[in-house]
């Protein structure tokens, strides 16, 4: 099998579910603060055909994939109505974050998993096939999901990040910072097309926790996927799934 279309494989239903997680924690989050309103529409669920957006997970990932190679994109995100949080200030905060600490969760929650499935691919010989292909999987979801928890970290409007960074300025800088929304895909889209360089660096600190984490299971990695170092996985993956 060709390896990108192999990689694919192995990455689509990592990234779907993490996406689905991520705006699940939005949803969940808000409705503990007191906005019923994704509850309320039907996108508290783990239906991803309720995620899905036609433009932001079909046709834009399609689009920056043919003009510059990267693929960007996002899962539909969940509607929430600040006003009716109990406490604006905490609550816009608490549900803001509650995406990227789901995928700091996820990402963690799969080393383990590697180790478990390494302990009973060695176990039960049968099992070490789809053993490595399911470690190969939650290899990939350490990375996805720090890269996702990273680059929603980005101080850009509409990103999760500039939810926080804008208490952090003074009140009227502060107004003109959540402007920028309504200009935020567009910045968005030029810094993945074109800001490269200011990338790698905010993602470094992702890449350096994927590889430890990648030579901590090495040990108990099944052979029977190939390479069990830093394999496939490489930062320029972290940039093709990115997650608004």
């Amino acid at each position: 099998m060709d390896k990108s279309i192999e990689q694919i494989l192995l990455i689509a239903p990592v990234l779907l579910f993490s996406m689905v997680a991520h705006e699940y924690a939005h949803g969940y989050a808000a409705l503990k603060q007191g906005d019923t309103t994704a509850y309320a529409l039907g996108r508290l669920t783990w239906n991803p055909i309720k995620h899905i957006d036609p433009f932001m997970t079909i046709l834009l990932p399609l689009l920056t994939w043919r003009l510059t190679g990267l693929i960007f994109g996002g899962a539909k995100p969940v509607p929430v109505i600040p006003r009716n949080y109990r406490n604006y200030k905490r609550g816009d905060i608490i549900v803001s974050l509650a995406g990227v600490a789901t995928n700091f969760v996820i990402a963690i929650c799969c080393i383990p998993l590697i180790v478990l499935v390494g302990w009973l691919g060695r176990t039960i010989p049968n099992l070490g096939t789809s053993g490595a292909i399911l470690q190969a999987m939650l290899l990939y979801g350490i990375l996805i999901n720090l890269g996702l928890a990273a680059f929603n970290l980005i101080p850009i409007p509409p990103l999760d990040g500039s939810h926080v960074f804008k208490y952090i300025l003074p009140p009227a800088w502060a107004l003109g910072y959540q402007r920028l929304g309504a200009r935020g895909l567009l910045i968005l889209f030029l810094l993945v097309g074109f800001g490269a360089p200011v990338l790698d660096l905010w993602f470094a600190p992702v890449l350096a926790l994927s590889r430890l984490a990648t030579r901590a299971v090495f040990p108990i990695y099944c052979p029977a996927h190939g390479q069990c170092d830093d394999g496939p996985i490489e930062l320029s993956a972290v940039r093709r799934n990115g997650e608004l």
